[in-house]
């Protein structure tokens, strides 16, 4: 598992332009009216429920934003499934610093956490069938590479991260084309080399594989269709059972040997982990 980051996320970006809603032009009144500008805090973020870590780099970014000097250590690492009352951070650094960044740091961590977690329990529902966990396109604007990055903490592996990175045809697609050939040879004629179908009867399949579709979307297919649609394909390509997925459905669709099973839910629908930042003076 690799806990970083991609190398084209700006995280200064990221943290400049979250720091900047929550500030406004006037900054965090509160701390500049009751906090001592020479005060000093230490805290401790943790967890409290169970749950699968992620964003801890970014928390460590809002607090070094605004202060510089800062010490953080980092008791675990993106990726850990840890207890509740696990301590996750230890920070010790000017009050006014730490108070204002602590909402930023703790939405962005929260989020992240949260999805990594529920990624952990739908990895674990499937465990031993063979098949691997996708996510999707279904994020919030602007928070992609974040929240599959949270994906792949939670043992997921990431599908597509855009528009731009595989063909995706889908009922409107084929419609306009005329038909799954159609769109298929459209997409080869376009010179693109991964062509995604989405397929929702049985008998697209063989049209869909003969035009050239390089991986099949089995879309809403109960598990007896799955099956009869896996054996049917024979490996000839990747095989993806999309739509209907949820932790009670997901083990029959497992086992029904498809290739993947992608959930859109993972980023679409997952609660915020319930971590925590206390403060005391130093």
């Amino acid at each position: 598992m690799n806990a970083t980051l991609p190398d084209s996320f700006d995280i200064g970006a990221f943290v400049a332009a979250t720091l900047a809603e929550d500030l406004g032009t006037i900054g965090d009144i509160t701390s500049a009216a009751v906090i001592p500008a020479d005060a000093r805090f230490t805290g401790v973020m943790d967890s409290r429920d169970p749950i699968v870590v992620a964003g801890l780099a970014l928390a460590e970014a809002f607090f070094r934003t605004l202060d510089p000097d800062v010490r953080i250590e980092r008791l675990v690492q993106d990726g850990y499934l840890v207890a509740a009352d696990t301590d996750l951070l230890r920070l010790e650094g000017a009050g006014r610093a730490l108070l204002t960044a602590e909402r930023s740091a703790l939405n962005t961590v929260q989020h992240l956490s949260g999805i990594a977690t529920m990624t952990r329990r739908y990895v674990d529902a499937i465990a031993g069938t063979g098949a691997i966990l996708l996510d999707t396109r279904k994020t919030i604007p602007g928070l992609r590479v974040l929240e599959k990055y949270a994906t792949r903490m939670g043992g997921a592996q990431n599908h597509r991260m855009g528009l731009w990175d595989a063909a995706m045809i889908k009922d409107n697609h084929v419609a306009v084309a005329g038909g799954v050939s159609e769109a298929v040879r459209r997409a080869k004629a376009a010179g693109i080399a991964h062509i995604i179908v989405e397929v929702d009867r049985i008998d697209q399949i063989e049209p869909a594989l003969a035009a050239g579709a390089t991986h099949l979307l089995l879309d809403n297919m109960p598990p007896a269709t799955l099956r009869s649609a896996v054996a049917l394909v024979a490996g000839r390509v990747p095989t993806e059972a999309s739509g209907g997925v949820n932790l009670e459905t997901i083990r029959a669709i497992a086992e029904t040997g498809v290739t993947y099973v992608s959930v859109g839910r993972l980023t679409q629908s997952a609660p915020a982990a319930d971590i925590g930042l206390d403060f005391t003076t130093a």
